[in-house]
């Protein structure tokens, strides 16, 4: 196992900005806002010579209620899992009051720690060393994360206090091979409650304000065997509703988190039914190419009659993709979760499926031969052959003469052919035609000396001269 490192500080003092120094990426959003990071966010720092995971945490205001005192408690769990706390203070906000009750919090815990004082550019660096010495902490570093100055001296002395590691402990890294799933939905339909019901823990904040959730959290899973990475993702409203900058990038990175996956899960609420920003969703997982299992939540509190009522709505409104069937779930209690689970593998496995020439060639023959195409200007297209041409979704490539001009109709009956003939469930399919190339196109047929004589001879026997 990794050491761990908990990043812990006031708002807005730059843990996130130094998670992703740490880190090297941009995974953790980042403005000038209080209170913008709410859940504990991970990420593995692969500098120096020792690697470490490293916990982003929300800010830490004193308050015990809301969502304050739900991140704080997101904060608590972080730095109890950690081996070194990193707690962190702005050196242009000075030494506030607020500084030292966390600083004693983290004595009291008797933890390794290290004080970060950063945005020390544009400051006497003396003048800091005055003001923050005051707190007593002996292991003081001076960074600037939004300008990386410092960082790899900071690694360095993380590195030196760090717990000795046991190669017996050390597990094999399963971001690879894990399946992906991103959690997807609008506003306060229940994802980061699904995701802590898959976890058995209060990973994620949950309340009843829309928009809780701000970043895409990925979580690591294991279940019966097999490992996933779960990417709790903001809600996503309508555009003409998105008026704050920070919702902006959290839909943005939702976005990315349905490319990054490879099954889209869409939380629907049964209350609320499919709405046009359900679908909108639904567009983007097809655009992408990214399996789907749709997920019907709160399906506990309707009624006999709501239940049948929102049955008729989604087959009416989801007729568009027939190939993921709506699971009713209901994530608060967990019923539905194992259907969920097993649709998720289901879905995985139907879209990274390998499919060979040959028996892609058969289906389009027997598929051909059921139903050919409309006739193009008194000639039907001709499809010949068929190859796979990629997987996640898969896709086939059929080469045939007058592709071009097949309909789209068509074409969605070879998806469903092909589909329901290798039984691919939750997970598009794409068709590429391919016309076949004329080898003699351009080329002209230029006789020879006797050929031409053989050709005079023939015409003059053919007039009767």
């Amino acid at each position: 196992m990794l050491p761990v490192v908990a990043l812990v500080g006031r708002p807005n003092v730059g843990k996130s900005t130094l998670f992703n120094a740490l880190t090297r990426t941009r995974e953790a959003l980042v403005a000038d806002i209080p209170g913008l990071t709410r859940d504990r966010h991970y990420g593995l720092c692969q500098l120096g010579e020792r690697h470490f995971v490293t916990i982003d945490t929300g800010g830490l205001t004193g308050e015990d209620e809301g969502i304050e005192g739900l991140t704080a408690r997101q904060a608590e769990l972080a730095i109890g899992e950690a081996d070194l706390v990193l707690f962190l203070v702005d050196a242009q906000a000075g030494l506030l009051a607020f500084d030292r009750d966390v600083l004693n919090m983290l004595r009291r815990l008797d933890k390794p720690m290290l004080l970060l004082v950063n945005k020390i550019d544009g400051i006497d660096e003396n003048v800091a060393i005055a003001e923050f010495s005051a707190l007593g902490v002996g292991a003081t570093h001076f960074i600037a994360a939004a300008q990386n100055r410092g960082i790899l001296q900071l690694v360095s002395a993380i590195q030196q206090r760090l717990p000795p590691v046991v190669e017996d402990d050390l597990e094999p890294a399963i971001g690879d091979d894990s399946i992906r799933v991103a959690i997807i939905g609008r506003p306060n339909v229940g994802k980061s409650t699904l995701v802590n019901r898959l976890l058995g823990e209060e990973r994620q904040i949950v309340s009843n304000i829309a928009g809780t959730t701000r970043d895409a959290i990925k979580v690591k899973l294991e279940r019966d065997g097999k490992h996933y990475t779960l990417i709790d993702t903001a809600g996503v409203r309508r555009r003409a509703r998105i008026e704050e900058t920070v919702e902006k990038f959290s839909v943005i990175k939702s976005l990315q988190s349905i490319v990054a996956a490879h099954v889209a899960v869409l939380i629907l609420d049964a209350h609320e039914g499919v709405s046009e920003q359900d679908a909108t969703l639904i567009g983007h997982v097809l655009d992408s190419g990214r399996a789907l299992v749709i997920a019907v939540n709160k399906w506990d509190g309707l009624s006999v009659y709501e239940r049948d009522q929102c049955r008729k709505a989604l087959d009416r409104k989801l007729d568009f993709v027939n190939f993921a069937t709506p699971l009713f779930i209901s994530a608060l209690h967990g019923s539905g979760i194992a259907e969920l689970m097993k649709s998720i593998n289901q879905a995985h496995a139907s879209a990274i499926r390998i499919l060979t020439s040959s028996e892609l060639t058969r289906a389009l023959i027997k598929a051909y031969e059921g139903h050919q195409p409309p006739l193009v200007r008194g000639h039907a297209p001709k499809l010949r052959y068929a190859h796979p041409a990629g997987h996640n979704p898969p896709t086939i490539m059929i080469h045939g003469s007058r592709t071009k001009h097949i309909a789209d109709s068509y074409r969605r009956y070879l998806e469903n052919y092909f589909r329901k003939q290798f039984k691919l469930v939750g997970t598009p399919v794409r068709i590429e035609f391919r016309d076949g190339e004329n080898p003699y196109e351009g080329r002209h047929n230029k006789l020879n000396d006797r050929q031409l004589k053989k050709r005079k001879r023939l015409v003059r026997h053919v007039r009767g001269k």
